[in-house]
């Protein structure tokens, strides 16, 4: 039995979706506050229901009963509700989540993570907190790190308008980032769990190529036959804005907008040999965004 913690997000219920297509038994811990409608397509699914929280301990022991494998992609980052924050839910919850599956037996942990960043920022020094704490929990473990999903970071949300051909970029834009799609991920999350090689590593994963933002708007452009309006947010603006914020979740995601601005390139080479998955590439993504 796999445990999918985050199931509601865009990740966990990808990697639900795919446990279920695969016809491996899978639970999913949802709040009594989750969408009814994405629980509602869990349980079309078949996926067994767990009701529970991160932030309440005897909701995650139940919820690791009978199960091998947990994988968590949970974060406050991107659903966030009242109570949480990346000290509640990414630091404090996370290592609840690790205590109770090393408590319940479970056999193998696949923690979603990201690789490391030379800007100190809260989510990080959570990241790398329970990064740790599973390291050293005697569970074993898997912690992937995928570097910027396509379908968040060239999505409107955050200023990659492709209908309305609009561009933010952060920084130059010169910058090459290994982008990888979040379905990939799923991919490689539900592989390590039967991979010898996925045990006790961490693995850092990006995209079949490493582009540029400024290369991004061209395939966009050329697929869709537009020139795009570009605005450049400077490095500076995103580095003031993390030391100007009070907020841990705004200097965290001004951390990431420094990263983004700064490159992230992943060499998958050898990371393929391992794990036959076939890599997402932007063209494709652009393509399929109509």
């Amino acid at each position: 039995m796999h445990l999918v913690v985050g199931a509601t997000g865009l990740l966990g219920s990808e990697i639900c979706r795919l446990l279920a297509a695969e016809g491996k038994p899978a639970r999913a811990l949802v709040r009594q506050t989750s969408d009814q409608s994405k629980v509602a397509q869990l349980e079309s699914l078949n996926v067994e229901i767990a009701r529970g929280d991160l932030k309440h301990r005897p909701s995650l022991d139940a919820s690791c009963r009978g199960v091998s494998v947990v994988i968590s992609t949970a974060s406050s980052t991107l659903s966030r509700q009242e109570g949480d924050s990346i000290q509640t839910v990414d630091l404090e919850g996370q290592l609840n989540l690790i205590d109770a599956a090393k408590a319940a037996n479970v056999s193998h942990f696949v923690l979603i993570s990201f690789p490391q960043v030379d800007v100190e920022f809260p989510l990080q020094n959570a990241k790398r907190t329970v990064e740790d704490h599973l390291k050293s929990s005697g569970v074993t473990y898997t912690i992937l790190r995928p570097t910027f999903f396509m379908e968040v970071w060239l999505s409107p949300a955050l200023g990659f308008d492709a209908a309305n051909a609009k561009a933010q970029i952060y920084g130059s834009g010169e910058n090459k980032i290994s982008w990888i799609s979040y379905k990939d991920v799923a991919k490689f999350a539900i592989a390590s769990s039967d991979n010898s090689e996925a045990r006790n590593a961490v693995i850092e994963l990006g995209g079949s190529e490493a582009l540029s933002p400024l290369e991004v708007v061209q395939i966009f452009e050329k697929l869709k036959g537009r020139k795009f309006d570009i605005q450049h947010v400077p490095e500076e603006a995103l580095r003031e804005q993390r030391e100007g914020a009070s907020d841990p979740l705004q200097q965290s995601f001004a951390g990431l907008m420094l990263n983004y601005s700064r490159g992230s390139i992943i060499d998958m080479q050898e990371t393929l040999q391992k794990f036959p998955v076939e890599l997402t590439s932007i063209r494709d993504y652009a393509q399929a965004s109509g």
